[in-house]
């Protein structure tokens, strides 16, 4: 019985800090920047509105010391033809900047690169015919740059 009232105990807090990550990030733990880090850099749609969002309300994030800054596409264009890569660039350096920060950017840099390659589609995919070829040729060829050229 008090195995299971333990097993349920553990159960209990662990729901609560994952609870209290996603509902009050001024409260997290700090110890809890990697898992708060790597929900802000995955690859799906989700991730990039929670980082938007916190990117927009830096305040709340202030305990985990993330750093925001950010040249967005560094040398190449921010809105190539008109296409609105500059948040995109922008998360990418956020997350380039946090891993190296955090001492494990080499295990984490094909996934960021393949994160901006996937916001990038998302910005093309609002558009249509000749203009998507564009923008989808423009989001590989950022994509091909920083996965072989991104420090």
């Amino acid at each position: 019985m008090s195995r299971r009232l333990s097993a349920l105990a553990v159960t209990s807090l662990l729901a609560a800090g994952a609870l209290a990550v996603a509902t009050a990030p001024a409260q997290a733990a700090p110890a809890d920047k990697p898992q708060v880090l790597a929900a802000f850099t995955q690859t799906d749609a989700g991730s990039y509105g929670t980082w938007l969002a916190a990117r927009n309300n830096q305040a709340k994030w202030a305990a985990y010391g993330f750093d925001w800054s950010t040249d967005y596409c560094s040398k190449s264009p921010d809105n190539p033809f008109g296409f609105p890569f500059k948040l995109s660039c922008a998360r990418h350096d956020f997350g380039y900047r946090n891993y190296k920060k955090a001492g494990t950017f080499s295990a984490n840099k094909a996934r960021l690169d393949s994160a901006l390659h996937a916001d990038l589609k998302r910005v093309c995919a609002g558009y249509s015919g000749a203009k998507k070829t564009s923008c989808d040729g423009l989001a590989w060829t950022y994509y091909e740059a920083v996965k072989n050229l991104g420090k």
